[in-house]
């Protein structure tokens, strides 16, 4: 990760500290943009850009911070943080 992928990291995580407990997230915000604030978190904390991912890679991932994995997974993809093919068996980070 490069300095500036760790600074803007560092700025994201400050806007979503407080749904975690420890490394756990408490609960998956139901307001649009403060869930778009923690999937822009986890999409750059969990995930690589330019690498694939098979659904299982990321719902491993996911279930490193939260249980309900195929919801983040959905929510990830709905706004554009992970794209996927047709059949979601390759899943990559888009921005």
């Amino acid at each position: 990760m490069s300095t500036d992928d760790a600074a803007a990291l560092a700025r994201q995580a400050h806007g979503v500290t407080d749904l975690f407990a420890g490394d756990r997230l408490v609960a998956i915000p139901r307001r649009p943009a403060r869930r778009e604030q923690l999937l822009g978190y986890l999409a750059a904390s969990l995930f690589t850009g330019g690498r694939v991912y098979t659904e299982r890679e990321v719902n491993e991932a996911l279930a490193t911070v939260h249980d309900d994995t195929s919801a983040l997974r959905r929510y990830l993809v709905e706004s554009g943080f992970l794209g996927r093919t047709s059949d979601g068996a390759v899943y990559q980070r888009l921005r």
